[in-house]
């Protein structure tokens, strides 16, 4: 095994491409896509498929300013050709997980040699939250790719500023930057300058780059951005941008309600989230190694820089969301692997604070993951202690638990324990494979067994509900609480009637409830809802009572 981490080992990008292909694409159909940002995104592709207007972002067939439409794209292709499921909505990012190894790989190879790229895609590979974003269909794994290879290609424009291939890097970093604009809008743009910025000011504002590579950098995310931006300025004129911009500044100055977060909420976030790279990262924050190589980019600083940028922004901004620093991976995810790659050069023992945390929060990780099917297989004990009647309805669905769920856990721990050890030992191969493929085998297991479980007491009986409902002519919604899935799996159509919408384009819940409607209408509520609603609206008609919600119907019994 000790050949594997030779350092330029043919097998090191086959092992990473198939490691990705193993981990990240199986499973992904297992679990319906849960609210709200993986159906959100989801369903607006798939209304892409229904109206043929793949320029046009839409929730309920009303505009939607939010998101630029490139990962809907990706998504709507995947769905055209697999079907509109949660496989297809799913499939971008893991592909884009395979491929993000692959660069991970080139990058480290470029800069150091073939085991630095290794490490580095196993270190991502083998790390919680990096690894559970790409099994999802949220838009932050895409969109820190292209932000990622644009900062890439950024410090190559500057290392090489004196070389012809400077201006070609430059054209590079403005199409990756470009595409990030076009994933998730102005912030694509706005980390990569300020991670440059904070570059310049490092370097006292010495001149980095010809007026050639910025102007070359700014055309390129123009004319990249304009296959969007520009068509939809030129057919719609700015009321788009106009309302973009609004949503971009509210999410900045002000908390959405139930995302107002404490300050420290990203760095606890990364730092528990992206174990265990996050322990062996560490070092590097605050030690350069001192034969690191002076011809290449200081990618070090890069990451760094990067890193800083992501956290703080992310921190002054009031909207908390935990993928929000998702971005902050990524360098992470280079110092340790930075870390690691230096302590197999100089075959030194690993700091004892290192040992320490892995043991620690491998612990911690270990405990949550054996306790959550050991809750779930003894819930009624705990029924007395949950002062909230929603969960607790919600855990009385009839879910089937084996009582073994508990040993991916045990076993987890197991390995991370043996791999301390082994790393303690200095045998630092088998140290590293055990405590990073853990975690990604955990993950795997977990996708595949336990998850599905646990969808299952939160918005499964809701999801099936509406699946039921699918092809009829009636109209379904959700009352009293925030929801996209009853839109991706009623499959909802764009409604004609002239009452359906109010003026601000949304569902006219007062139409549905009170007005003159001319079909069926089903509304879903919390179960702790049931009183409100045949007090306010004895028209409609209880139809069951499942897990937490309650499924409500009107008749129309005026036509019969």
């Amino acid at each position: 095994m000790s050949r594997l981490f030779d350092k330029q080992h043919a097998l090191h990008l086959p092992i990473l491409i198939l490691s990705g292909l193993f981990f990240f694409i199986p499973f992904l159909w297992s679990v319906h896509l849960f609210d709200w940002d993986e159906i959100n995104f989801a369903e607006s592709a798939r209304e892409m498929l229904v109206t043929g207007d793949y320029f046009k972002v839409q929730i309920n067939f009303k505009p939607f300013w939010e998101k630029p439409p490139l990962f809907f794209w990706l998504q709507a292709a995947a769905m055209q050709l697999l079907g509109v499921n949660e496989f297809a909505a799913r499939l971008p990012n893991a592909l884009f997980g395979v491929l993000t190894l692959f660069v991970f790989y080139r990058v480290g190879k470029r800069l150091y040699d073939g085991r630095f790229g290794f490490l580095w895609g196993v270190v991502y590979l083998g790390s919680f939250l990096p690894h559970l974003y790409f099994k999802s269909a949220i838009i932050d794994p895409v969109f820190n790719f292209f932000i990622f290879l644009g900062i890439v290609y950024l410090a190559m424009t500057i290392h090489h500023r004196k070389q012809p291939m400077s201006l070609r890097y430059a054209i590079y970093a403005g199409v990756f930057t470009g595409l990030a604009v076009l994933t998730k809008g102005p912030v694509g743009f706005l980390l990569v300058f300020l991670t440059f910025l904070v570059f310049w000011i490092a370097q006292r504002f010495t001149i980095v780059t010809s007026f050639k590579n910025i102007l070359a950098f700014a055309i390129s995310i123009l004319l990249v951005t304009s296959v969007w931006y520009g068509v939809e300025l030129a057919k719609n004129g700015i009321w788009f941008f106009e309302e973009f911009i609004r949503y971009q500044i509210r999410l900045l100055v002000i908390a959405d309600a139930g995302h107002e977060q404490p300050f420290y909420y990203h760095f606890v976030v990364v730092f528990l989230g992206c174990f265990p790279m996050s322990a062996f990262a560490l070092k590097s924050f605050v030690k350069k190694e001192d034969y690191d190589d002076v011809t290449k980019p200081d990618f070090r600083l890069w990451m760094l820089i990067l890193f800083w940028v992501v956290m703080i922004v992310f921190t002054i901004v009031k909207t908390k969301i935990v993928h929000y620093s998702s971005m902050a991976y990524f360098p992470l995810s280079f110092l340790a692997a930075y870390s690691l790659y230096f302590l197999l050069e100089r075959d030194k023992k690993v700091a004892r604070y290192t040992l320490a945390l892995v043991v620690v929060l491998g612990t911690v990780f270990s405990v949550l993951l054996i306790g959550l099917p050991l809750f779930a297989y003894y819930k009624n004990a705990f029924y007395h202690l949950i002062d909230d009647p929603f969960a607790v309805a919600c855990l009385k669905t009839e879910v089937q638990w084996g009582g073994w769920e508990f040993l991916f856990g045990l076993i987890y721990w197991l390995m991370v324990i043996v791999g301390s050890w082994l790393l303690e030992r200095k045998q630092f191969i088998g140290g590293i494979l055990s405590i990073f493929y853990a975690t990604a085998f955990c993950m795997l297991g977990y996708l595949a067994v336990i998850v599905p479980k646990v969808e299952a007491y939160s918005q499964r009986p809701a999801v099936n509900f509406y699946e039921q409902l699918q092809g009829e002519d009636v109209y379904v919604s959700t009352l009293w609480f925030k929801s996209y899935a009853h839109y991706f799996y009623f499959k909802v159509p764009p409604y004609n009637h002239s009452e359906v919408y109010d003026e601000q384009g949304r569902l006219n819940e007062e139409w549905l409830l009170e007005g003159n409607v001319d079909k069926k209408v089903y509304f879903v509520l919390k179960v702790t809802d049931i009183e409100r609603m045949q007090k306010e609206h004895p028209q409609f008609r209880l139809l069951k009572r499942e897990g937490g919600f309650a499924f409500f119907v009107r008749d129309l019994k005026e036509e019969l």
